[in-house]
């Protein structure tokens, strides 16, 4: 039988969804949602389990492909009018499907086995978030911790910058950084801290031995703790007058210098 197409913002259902657009409610409800057809097939790649897709009659006929797919997996599919979706979407202009999916489970990388991980201290935006992520797995970053004064990693915008890629590698927010930061030292890995108070430029690093690579909040940087425990400290060289660089662009210049040196 035919779903009925959801016309009513007050619908149960999408009160539910909609619920999820709060960090505390997708915690409470172990729940995230996927919005956007990348995210979407982006799930489909990797087998990733999908609770219910709600989407639009257009969005339909556009992405018959697609479609196909989700019918062939058998999940549970609701049509929902434009008023409904734009609703449930967190995004001003959403493509016209969003998913509920179950939130990630907890596995932490493997310590032992790091041959390049990058850990985040009170990183703030969604956005830079979702980019870091983005670029860690185009240059083989094989795990990223973060400190859970940070934003959501569950954060629909954290999904939507990362274009997809958020699926594909391991993460895991910890409380404490620094025992982070001590335990890849005694499995060998040297801790790279960024700061701007040192004279030695990132490119003077070598990155073919397994590292951890420390960055910190948009504003204020990585705390003095995190910088005094770490192996080496480095800069990456501004011109006069620029105070610093966005965090995103930053990580994705070290990560590159370490793909570059690993080539």
């Amino acid at each position: 039988m035919k779903n009925i197409i959801l016309t009513s913002i007050q619908n149960p259902l999408v009160k539910q969804a909609r619920k999820l657009h709060r960090a505390k409610e997708r915690q409470k409800q172990n729940l995230l949602l996927l919005e956007g057809t990348n995210l979407i097939e982006a799930a489909f790649q990797v087998d990733y389990k999908l609770d219910i897709i709600f989407y639009t009659d257009r969005w339909r006929e556009n992405h018959p492909s697609l479609c196909s797919k989700i019918a062939n997996k058998d999940l549970k599919l609701q049509p929902v009018s434009t008023e409904v979706l734009n609703a449930i979407a967190t995004t001003v202009n959403p493509d016209g499907v969003v998913a509920i999916a179950p939130r990630r489970t907890k596995q932490e990388p493997i310590i032992a086995q790091t041959q390049l991980g990058i850990a985040l201290e009170k990183l703030q935006d969604p956005g830079n978030l979702g980019t870091i992520i983005r670029s860690a797995v185009a240059t083989g970053v094989d795990s990223l911790w973060l400190s859970t004064d940070s934003v959501d990693i569950h954060n629909p915008k954290v999904l939507r910058a990362s274009v997809g890629e958020w699926f594909g590698l391991p993460m895991a927010p910890k409380h404490n950084l620094a025992q982070v930061e001590a335990q890849h030292q005694q499995n060998g890995v040297q801790v790279i801290a960024t700061t701007s108070e040192t004279e030695k430029s990132y490119w003077d690093i070598d990155f073919t031995c397994p590292s951890l690579i420390l960055l910190g909040n948009e504003g204020a940087g990585l705390s003095d703790e995190l910088i005094a425990l770490a192996d080496e400290q480095v800069k990456i060289p501004l011109m006069n007058g620029v105070e610093s660089l966005n965090v995103a662009v930053a990580t994705s210049l070290i990560l590159y210098e370490v793909k570059r040196q690993l080539q």
